[in-house]
């Protein structure tokens, strides 16, 4: 069983069943929630690895919170969907957020399912990454050209 922990933010309630029993299916642990309150107050209580989200959470983008989130855990991987198309300076707005892969809705449930372990594969190696290299600061044996 998969330990990973999704956490999914859509404002509607099929999607939020949708993804919940999509993910579920391949073992991730999954919260959905619809509100950006509750996302934050998620990710305090529980170590969460993914978050998918709806673009437009009520009248908020979510991208201020993807930021916040980002400077918390920057591990996390972060996929966003939305209904409609972003013009570029929204788009590269979005990308430097800290948004990981972004999707116009429909989309399949199978590029959803690979795009999700692509993004929890590198955030496992970067976890693995950050932990050798505290270990090796904290033994002193950290050659500087190791950045």
């Amino acid at each position: 069983m998969s330990n990973e922990t999704i956490l999914v933010l859509d404002e509607d309630p099929h999607i939020q069943w949708t993804m919940k029993t999509l993910l579920e299916c391949e073992e991730y642990i999954v919260m959905a929630v619809k509100t950006i309150e509750r996302v934050l107050q998620n990710f305090s209580e529980f170590e969460v690895s993914g978050l998918i989200s709806e673009y437009w959470v009520g009248n908020c983008c979510a991208l201020e919170t993807i930021r916040e989130i980002k400077k918390r855990f920057p591990e996390v991987y972060v996929m966003v969907l939305a209904h409609d198309g972003l013009d570029e300076h929204k788009y590269e707005e979005m990308m430097r957020s800290g948004v990981d892969d972004f999707f116009l809705k429909p989309i399949s449930s199978k590029k959803i399912l690979l795009h999700l372990q692509k993004g929890l594969k590198q955030r496992s190696i970067s976890l693995v990454k950050n932990r050798l290299e505290r270990e090796l600061d904290l033994k002193g044996k950290r050659p500087d050209n190791l950045l």
